[in-house]
């Protein structure tokens, strides 16, 4: 436990090093640009994390956390990805049901993420770079320590746990836990950051462009009208179920323990 909390902040330190790494940069961007450095901030976040990105992946590298072990980049085979696919669009249209029901939970990140929206880089971070980083640190080094210290089910609830908290947004919390415990059961039943790395993406990339897309919008019944958002919701809940049974059975080498 102690090991899994203190990979998410060093994260987080390491998010702290790369602002500080780009701070003067980007004010020297903006006083060039528009004269003052009042602005440098619109420019510093997406670099930021970029940076922090690097910064974080040479640190698991260095540690060992990321070599060792082939299955961890195995793409386990095309009909397991096709279940994972399946698994990551009901999963996102069951999330997306249950966060309209909560729209109680402040969003404290909301304009963090129109900035970052706002350019090609931060949606390349938010969409793509950040998924796999985050695979890369809560399923393959913390996901993994956890693992080995305590049962697959006690690990995976941890796991979640620690990824839903670790977004520090009351809106994204409850999501991002249960998306983290279905990324952490595929860990644990395959080895492999393939799958997650796949529902990661599908994730956030279909946010972003939902957002830019339909700025307006906040919900997908908003899109599509109650009766229709009613029947795929049904959809979604079955081909939820169908693709966890599929995986669960699915026969893997030195993964055969359904959970």
């Amino acid at each position: 436990m102690k090991t899994a909390i203190k990979l998410a902040l060093i994260y987080l330190a390491m998010q702290i090093l790369g602002a500080l790494a780009v701070g003067p940069f980007t004010m020297i961007y903006a006083y060039v640009k528009y004269g003052t450095v009042d602005r440098a901030s619109e420019f510093a976040l997406a670099p930021t994390l970029l940076v922090g990105f690097v910064f974080m992946l040479i640190y698991l590298w260095q540690k060992g956390y990321l070599t060792g072990d082939k299955r961890l980049y195995s793409p386990v085979s095309v009909s397991y990805l096709s279940w994972s696919a399946m698994m990551g669009i009901s999963m996102i249209y069951l999330i997306d049901f249950l966060m309209s029901h909560l729209t109680f939970l402040p969003d404290w990140l909301s304009d963090t993420f129109d900035l970052l929206q706002s350019g090609w880089l931060g949606i390349i971070c938010v969409a793509i770079l950040g998924p796999i980083l985050e695979e890369l640190l809560f399923r393959g080094a913390i996901t993994k320590v956890l693992l080995k210290k305590y049962n697959p089910v006690v690990a995976i609830l941890i796991s979640g746990l620690i990824f839903g908290i670790f977004h520090m947004n009351p809106a994204q919390v409850v999501g991002a836990t249960l998306i983290g415990f279905i990324l952490a059961w595929i860990y644990y039943k395959t080895h492999s950051l393939i799958p997650c790395i796949l529902i990661h993406i599908m994730n956030n990339s279909l946010s972003v462009y939902l957002a830019l897309k339909f700025p307006d919008v906040e919900y997908s019944s908003e899109l599509i009208g109650e009766k229709a958002y009613l029947t795929g919701l049904v959809i979604a809940f079955l081909l939820f179920i169908l693709s966890w049974r599929m995986m669960n059975t699915y026969k893997l080498s030195n993964t055969t323990t359904e959970i």
